[in-house]
């Protein structure tokens, strides 16, 4: 039976990434006022962030339904879905919820859904896990007990330019987000085991911080000759290209890969921002 891999739109991937795998992208749905985005290959995302710049209020988003779930799960193949932190979304039920639904009517079909306890490169990184596994020929439960155990042991911290969309869509706290804005500091933050966010390294200025973005790798990491580093940037090729050159002087992961956001991520790290997952 051949493998489907279903995520949300979360999961920031190359045109090529998408090619190499059997996989389908979910979209969640933005909000800026009154007009409704939708983060699918259609999506302007320059055009996106340039009207969050320009809105007044901060966008919202919605998780998909369990039809939109149910839609991808069609077909013969095998499903491993890949979702945002249950924590962070409702994006992780209402893909269970579509798979249990699913199951009552085939209950031959094998589905699993993976909680990616993160976003962006978390997610990322565990799809192209999974990718890897079933070109290795693991049958479907040793996959599952791979992935969980690969989610278990991954790091995931991101550099911000801006706290605002995060606090006011209620994923930080609004008084860290007021003063890391009045006093310049650039916070460096992290997903923790159970999928929340937290406060990793406050540095006032960003080269500060950049520099000790890269130093948290070293800080946090552990047998990075056996993994990948992914770096998802939102409208910062350049800072993307800048932040792997500086890993790759100081550290020697397997491989390093380098993703634009899509609209979901680029909804909550804003211009500038950047995701790591390893």
């Amino acid at each position: 039976m051949a493998v489907k891999i279903v995520a949300d739109s979360s999961c920031d991937l190359t045109e090529e990434m998408k090619k190499e795998m059997n996989i389908e992208l979910v979209p969640l749905s933005l909000q800026l006022g009154d007009r409704i985005y939708i983060d699918n290959e259609q999506l302007d995302v320059m055009e996106y962030i340039r009207d969050m710049k320009n809105h007044p209020t901060s966008p919202k988003t919605a998780c998909p339904s369990p039809q939109d779930f149910l839609n991808a799960y069609e077909g013969d193949d095998a499903i491993f879905g890949v979702t945002l932190s249950s924590e962070l979304s409702g994006t992780y039920n209402s893909a269970v919820l579509a798979k249990n639904i699913y199951l009552d009517e085939q209950k031959e079909k094998f589905i699993h859904i993976f909680d990616s306890k993160g976003a962006s490169s978390t997610e990322t990184l565990i799809s192209l896990k999974i990718n890897e596994l079933v070109k290795k020929g693991l049958d479907n439960l040793k996959i599952v007990e791979k992935v969980e155990e690969y989610i278990k042991e991954m790091k995931t911290f991101f550099l911000l330019e801006s706290l605002e969309h995060l606090a006011k869509a209620g994923r930080l706290k609004p008084f860290i987000a007021k003063i890391a804005t009045l006093f310049s500091i650039k916070p460096i933050m992290g997903a923790t085991e159970e999928g929340t966010i937290k406060l990793v390294e406050k540095v006032r200025g960003y080269k500060k911080a950049f520099k000790k973005f890269v130093d948290t790798i070293g800080k946090e990491g552990s047998n990075l000759e056996e993994k990948v580093l992914s770096i998802a940037h939102c409208n910062c090729p350049e800072r993307a290209v800048k932040f792997k050159e500086e890993v790759e002087k100081l550290y020697n992961f397997k491989d390093i890969v380098i993703v634009e956001m899509a609209g979901l991520s680029s909804t909550y790290a804003d211009d500038g921002g950047l995701v790591i997952a390893f």
